[in-house]
Parts: C-alpha cells; structure tokens; sequence
C-alpha cells in the first residue's frame, strides 16, 4: 500500500494535460524539480563542460560505430564545412558568392538582395533590437561563485500579458517574458512587472502645473497580490500593504458556487512551494483593479548554457514595444500632459507636450485661460 501511495503521489506531480494542447493538471514545483533530481545523474544537469575525448568516447558506444566513422561523421558535419571562405580570412557575413550550391545561403542571397533594393532611410527598432535582451544574457556567468545558481536549480518562465490586448488583438501578445528561478520569492517576480500605472501620479493639476508632486503611484500604493491555485499570496513587505483581496474573498464567502479562499504573503513564498498549471491564466492585480494576466509556459532545470549569474534573475528576455502618443500640437514630442473639458483642444481628452500645453494654456506670467481640467500623463512608450 505504502508504494502504490508513493506512485500516485510521484504521478500528481508529473505535469498532464488537463486541456490538450490548452495547460496542464496542477502540480508541485518543486516535487517535480525533485523527481527530475532522481531520475538523471549529476553529470547530465552539472555546468562543467564535459571532456571531448569522454563526449567521443560516449558518442561511440551510444551509437555503435567504430573511431573512424566518427572521424568521417566530424569531417562531413563539421562548422567549417558550412564556410563560403576559408577559416583563416575574416569576409563581410553579407558577402555570399553567386554561385552557392548551399540552399540556406541561397535563401539569405535572395533575401539580401531584396533588403538592398528598399530604400530606408534607417535600421527600424524592431529589427535592431530582435532577440537583443535574450542574447545578452545567453550563458554568461558571474566571477564571484556565491552569485552562481547551484546545479539542479529549477527555471520557471512566466508570460505577462495585459487584459486589454484581449479585446485589441484577434491573437495575444506577451508584453514581458521573464525566467524566475525556484528559489527566488514572489516579490521577486512582483518587482519586475513594468506596469505604466505604477508611474501614474494622480490629481489635478490644471492651476497648479509647476507644483506636480515627484512620488509616483508605486510610492504610496504597495499592496498587491498573486491568485495561484485558489490563494492569494499578498505582498505585506511595508507597513502601509493592505490585504487588497480581503474585497474578492468576502464576497466570494456570499456564493456558495466559490470555494474558501486561503492567503498567503508573497516575501514568504518561493516558486517552488507553489502547485500551478503550464499554460494556465493566473492573476496578478497592483493598484487596486490594475490586473495582469500570468501564464507559466515553460518549468524547466537550468543547463550550462543558460545565464547562471543569480542577480540578473528575474531574467528578462522579451519586452513588447509600444507606440509612444505624441503631442496632438506639434505631432514630435511625446505626450506629458492629458486634458479634459478642454475647449482649445480638438478632441476630449487631448495629449500635449510640455511646451505645447503651456504655451496654448497659459498666457506669459502663468495665468491659466481657458476652464479646463488637466491632469500629469505617464506614455506606455517609457518602458522601451
């Protein structure tokens, strides 16, 4: 009996689809870090690098073949074989000769050719920066060993995605992609959600522009919470956190069709005591009703090639470009202020930029013209 418990315990950690192709049954993080543990050897999650005499030796035996027909296998697959020029010249990548019998260098010729018949007048952000913040990062290390993650760590990848690109965009886009480590709290992951209402400052400043406060909405409003699994883990770091789902789980407690629900602080939580589902949409709300949509797509071990300096975790590999909202005046700066009631103005509401806002609001000693209602605008482009 005490073995067939342990098998189905050993099962229910294991991730299945609850939803083919959709997310996955709940399950433990970290018991499934710990029967990955189990099950493969040290030397097959170690960040050493394995000896190319061992990595042959291995290869041989795995497959069955003789010294030679690995000598003729690293011959024919070789890196240099791939080569338009020889290893020891140093050619321009784009300069591919005209006579390739390679189909991959023919595509690339072909896609070349036709990226120098356009006329740019410069390399566009989206192309410059591709892939950038995932290759900065891609195997770097750290000098100093008590900031390099310990062999066996689990990696967790959560997409953020914000609730308004549902009704916006017939497919979803992800605006953050970040890597947590198992070990690390919740607040951890907390702290690296860019949310441009953290920047917001509130109040009405149409009287007084030259006297907008300096504190941002994250200065003064810092509770917050996670909803995994039927808990609400809270972020009671500072004194002035309030328990922002004590409103959800009283009026829950009025409908019998909604379980109990339990909380727990996010400081004291780490990834790895949580059971989720890969694929699952959790809840992530800041500011009162500022909700995010968390979805874990990926649990993994960390390898050799990943990023194993520990402070660079949370590790950001994708961020979604927004479009900055420029001045509604001069169409060139980017918006600083929002106004309402605004009978200068061609729509309501209507953005402006510094210069332009007081320039058409205000006559030369400061006075306001005009009854208007003018409030402090924070554009989502600040986080590119």
């Amino acid at each position: 009996m005490a073995e067939g418990g342990s098998t189905k315990a050993m099962n229910e950690n294991v991730p299945v689809y609850e939803h083919v192709e959709v997310n996955t049954k709940a399950f433990h993080i970290g018991s499934f870090r710990d029967l990955w543990l189990s099950v493969l050897k040290p030397e097959d999650y170690c960040f050493n690098q394995t000896d190319s005499e061992v990595e042959d030796a291995e290869f041989i035996e795995t497959m069955g073949i003789t010294p030679d027909t690995l000598q003729e296998l690293k011959t024919i697959c070789s890196p240099e074989s791939l080569r338009c020029h020889p290893a020891d010249e140093d050619p321009d990548p784009d300069d591919i000769p005209a006579d390739t019998q390679l189909a991959t260098l023919k595509l690339r010729k072909k896609r070349l050719d036709y990226k120098k018949s356009l006329s740019r007048d410069g390399v566009g952000r989206h192309d410059a920066y591709a892939n950038e913040l995932e290759m900065l990062t891609l195997g770097r290390r750290t000098e100093d060993t008590t900031d390099i993650i310990p062999e066996g760590e689990i990696v967790l990848t959560f997409n953020v995605i914000y609730p308004i690109l549902f009704k916006r965009f017939k497919h979803v886009r992800a605006y953050q992609t970040l890597h947590i480590l198992g070990s690390q709290n919740l607040t951890e992951l907390r702290d690296s959600i860019c949310c441009v209402s953290d920047l917001q400052v509130f109040g009405e400043f149409s009287n007084t522009p030259d006297m907008v406060p300096q504190f941002i909405s994250k200065d003064h409003y810092k509770s917050a919470f996670f909803y995994f699994e039927g808990i609400f883990y809270n972020d009671m770091r500072f004194p002035e956190c309030r328990d922002i789902s004590k409103v959800t789980r009283d009026w829950a407690k009025t409908r019998r069709e909604f379980p109990e629900f339990k909380t727990a602080k996010m400081e004291e939580t780490t990834f790895s005591d949580l059971r989720m589902k890969v694929g699952y949409p959790y809840l992530y709300c800041h500011q009162g009703d500022c909700e995010h949509v968390l979805i874990l797509t990926d649990v993994r071990m960390v390898h050799r090639d990943d990023c194993l300096d520990r402070k660079l975790y949370p590790l950001l590999s994708h961020k979604h470009r927004v479009v900055t909202r420029k001045c509604c005046v001069c169409h060139l700066y980017i918006s600083r202020w929002i106004t309402t009631n605004d009978a200068l103005a061609p729509s309501d509401p209507c953005l402006y930029c510094d210069q332009c806002f007081r320039l058409l609001h205000y006559d030369q000693h400061g006075n306001k013209l005009g009854d208007f209602q003018a409030y402090a605008y924070v554009d989502p482009g600040a986080f590119n």
